[in-house]
């Protein structure tokens, strides 16, 4: 592939080969200003590549030096990301600046790009996510419009849809078996959301970032039957 050299000086060393691929935007009002910040030694922050929206791809940060860009985070049992992953920050102004699609010459960039890293390290489906699925408490991006399905018909990433589970949409106050199983199957798809049968705060949370992800159609953190099936179709392709 063909990159863009525009070296960083926010990395350090990995501790561990990289295992997981993080998706961003960049949520900035242009992908300039992002490149500015993502190479400024004061804003001690970084990933690996950036992706304008004309499918130019900079690489600021070597794939063998860990980058700063998943924070706080959690995915399958990891903490602190940062360590086990690679970063791929997308232009785009979020949802600050005017969330918009992302174009086609961009996508486009952004499975080939993939593709490649996947080509140098062992990378499973399930351990594809964005940064909203890895800190679903501080994070949203890349958000409802990221096309996830597209990526994972390009053979990246999991996808499922389900015709609707039975039974009346679980939410915020209810608890029970079903709340229980509902946190349970989320844990285990990579969430950090220890299953106590009650649907808090951080459940209406963690199911909103698997909606963006998984069920872009409704992002409100009410587990209908749609978002139900479609976490226990994932959860049969992830074995």
């Amino acid at each position: 592939m063909t990159f863009i050299e525009a070296p960083s000086p926010n990395f350090d060393a990995r501790t561990a080969p990289p295992d997981t691929l993080i998706m961003h935007y960049t949520g900035m009002e242009t992908g300039e200003a992002a490149l500015e910040r993502l190479r400024d030694p004061e804003a001690k922050v970084s990933s690996h590549y950036l992706v304008e929206e004309d499918g130019r791809i900079f690489r600021l940060v070597r794939e063998e030096r860990r980058a700063w860009h998943a924070g706080v985070s959690f995915w399958k049992g990891q903490q602190a990301l940062n360590g086990t992953s690679i970063g791929i920050e997308i232009v785009n102004p979020g949802h600050e600046f005017g969330y918009r699609p992302f174009p086609e010459a961009q996508i486009a960039a952004v499975i080939a790009l993939t593709a490649d890293i996947r080509s140098r390290w062992m990378i499973e489906d399930a351990r594809i996510v964005g940064h909203s699925d890895i800190a679903p408490d501080r994070k949203i991006d890349p958000g409802e419009l990221f096309p996830w399905k597209r990526l994972a018909e390009a053979g990246h990433g999991l996808w499922a849809e389900a015709p609707p589970a039975p039974g009346a949409a679980i939410a915020e106050g209810e608890e029970g078996a079903a709340v229980f199983a509902l946190q349970a199957g989320l844990t285990r798809l990579g969430y950090n959301l220890p299953p106590s049968g009650k649907y808090d705060r951080d459940t209406t949370t963690v199911v909103s970032a698997f909606q963006r992800h998984w069920r872009p159609e409704r992002f409100d953190g009410i587990a209908d039957g749609e978002t139900r099936a479609r976490l226990i179709a994932l959860l049969r392709l992830a074995g």
